[in-house]
């Protein structure tokens, strides 16, 4: 059964509930929780995500350099949602696609992983909408290639990796079934007020913010000499930008952290002009 809110939400009652219990969704207007699609091959699995989004009353659609969009597959997988597809925003790198978001939440089928923290789907999604509700930025879910995923690289941009269990036998699902699943826990927990608190003094930084971070203390480490001494000499930075990640750094941390690298170029330049 369907009826309506006076303030035009839709309530669902599900007629098998047992009398004096009902399953009731209110839609509220969408939070600012994107999901952003990365190098997609296959139009129609971003056509499916679309239409996993508008049944979970989600709007923003971001994607990174897909193979072929728009495209007819992508609108007959889409089932009505041409809406979203309409208003997908089409960028050529991640770090456009989330350059003003806060929290970054990275897809995976890893069960654990050594440098990052990772969230089950429904943890993630209480998350989420508390990071969304509490106004400090957007908040993004990236997913890989239906080939290879998200590249190493590519995850150093994510705060923590979301993993969806299923059976340890074959734990194969492809974007359009993660999406659902994902928008369906982002949904529910919409409707369990006060399950996670966001406390933080300043918003998140933005990945702009630590990228600009990331250069700048590179800059300073190339200019004392701090030499990457790891096996290989590639993966000092990498390192460096997980342990940061990790630590999820608001923007007034970040600007501390560059005024102290300043400060270090500035007496290193003084104490060169007196010699």
């Amino acid at each position: 059964m369907q009826g309506r809110f006076g303030d035009g939400a839709v309530e669902y009652q599900t007629p098998q509930q047992p009398p004096g219990q009902s399953a009731v969704f209110r839609y509220m207007s969408p939070l600012p929780i994107r999901f952003v699609l990365v190098e997609t091959s296959h139009p129609g699995n971003i056509g499916a995500v679309a239409r996993a989004m508008k049944n979970m009353g989600m709007r923003e659609l971001v994607l990174v350099k897909p193979r072929e969009f728009p495209h007819p597959d992508a609108t007959a997988r889409a089932a009505g949602a041409d809406d979203l597809l309409a208003g997908a925003r089409v960028v050529e790198t991640l770090a456009e696609a989330i350059a003003d978001c806060g929290l970054v939440l990275a897809t995976t089928a890893r069960t654990r992983d050594q440098y990052f923290r990772i969230l089950e789907a429904r943890e993630a999604a209480t998350r989420m909408v508390a990071e969304a509700r509490s106004g400090t930025g957007a908040v993004a879910v990236l997913f890989g290639t239906e080939r290879f995923g998200l590249s190493n690289e590519q995850l150093l941009a994510a705060h923590a990796l979301l993993r969806i269990p299923a059976n340890p036998d074959y734990a194969s699902l492809n974007i359009g079934m993660a999406a659902q699943l994902i928008a369906y826990e982002i949904l529910m927990a919409r409707h369990q007020p006060g399950m996670y608190q966001v406390e933080r003094e300043a918003p998140l930084a933005t990945p702009e913010q630590m990228e600009r971070f990331y250069v700048h203390l590179q800059q300073v480490m190339d200019e004392v000499g701090f030499r990457d001494r790891t096996q290989g000499g590639t993966s000092l930075m990498g390192r460096i930008r997980r342990l940061f990640t990790r630590a999820e750094l608001d923007g007034n941390e970040v600007n501390i952290l560059r005024g102290l690298l300043t400060s270090v170029q500035s007496r290193r330049r003084k104490a060169g002009n007196e010699h």
